[in-house]
């Protein structure tokens, strides 16, 4: 089964706007866990606007299933994963003020920046993921920079599956078939929610794993946290 780890920025938003720890970022991390999900994320950017540095290493103490990191790779960024050791690291090209990820990595043109902080990582026993579009070249460059997994963005996918399902995910079927065929694994986020991810899932031969935040989130609100995991996982069986 595809696994799925719950993206917690949101509730770090949440308990930031009223400087206090209500909502518990570690306690929401954990109710996840217990409630079936494979693993958590976090996505800490530099003016911690939700994710603050501290967390990270905190949420290291207390997470149990799977560890993700995601960011980019700037020094200060590396010197954390590397101090925390998730068990994957999320590579984004996001630049510091972005709101959020929007866009996957040029790993031809940023090949060589990419090759030694990926060589860092995995020194330290990371697995790497990047951050990527479905596109053949730059999957292939993906994998010669020695990162283990890509990540789809799934932004676009996301905003035209209403207008044409089948269409919208065409691109990634192909490149998942890719992936499959020089041996990279393949994970997935932006966007998906419970109305497209099982179609999403079908597929995408070979998906390992999805990252899903704000959607997750907001279903919490109207369906609760326990019941809203149990219905993620049901569309990621099979």
């Amino acid at each position: 089964m595809t696994r799925l780890s719950v993206n917690i920025n949101k509730i770090a938003l949440l308990r930031n706007a009223r400087g206090s720890d209500i909502p518990n970022l570690l306690q929401f991390a954990q109710d996840c866990e217990r409630f079936g999900a494979q693993g958590i994320t976090v996505h800490p950017r530099p003016d911690e606007r939700h994710i603050r540095k501290s967390d990270v290493y905190d949420l290291k103490k207390v997470v149990t299933t799977e560890y993700n990191i995601e960011g980019y790779p700037s020094s200060d960024f590396i010197k954390m994963v590397c101090d925390v050791k998730p068990h994957q690291c999320t590579l984004v090209p996001d630049e510091p003020g972005q709101l959020t990820s929007d866009h996957g990595w040029d790993t031809l043109h940023h090949q060589s920046l990419l090759k030694d902080v990926i060589s860092e990582l995995k020194k330290n026993g990371i697995r790497v993921s990047l951050f990527i579009d479905p596109v053949n070249d730059l999957i292939e460059a993906a994998k010669k920079s020695g990162s283990d997994r890509i990540e789809f963005y799934t932004g676009p996918f996301a905003h035209d599956f209403c207008i044409d399902k089948h269409k919208a995910v065409a691109a990634i079927t192909a490149s998942a078939k890719f992936c499959n065929e020089i041996g990279i694994g393949i994970n997935a986020g932006h966007d998906l929610n419970l109305d497209n991810l099982k179609f999403f899932k079908e597929n995408t031969p070979g998906l390992l794993e999805v990252s899903i935040g704000h959607a997750l989130v907001r279903d919490c609100l109207y369906l609760g946290l326990e019941n809203t995991i149990q219905l993620y996982l049901r569309q990621l069986e099979g």
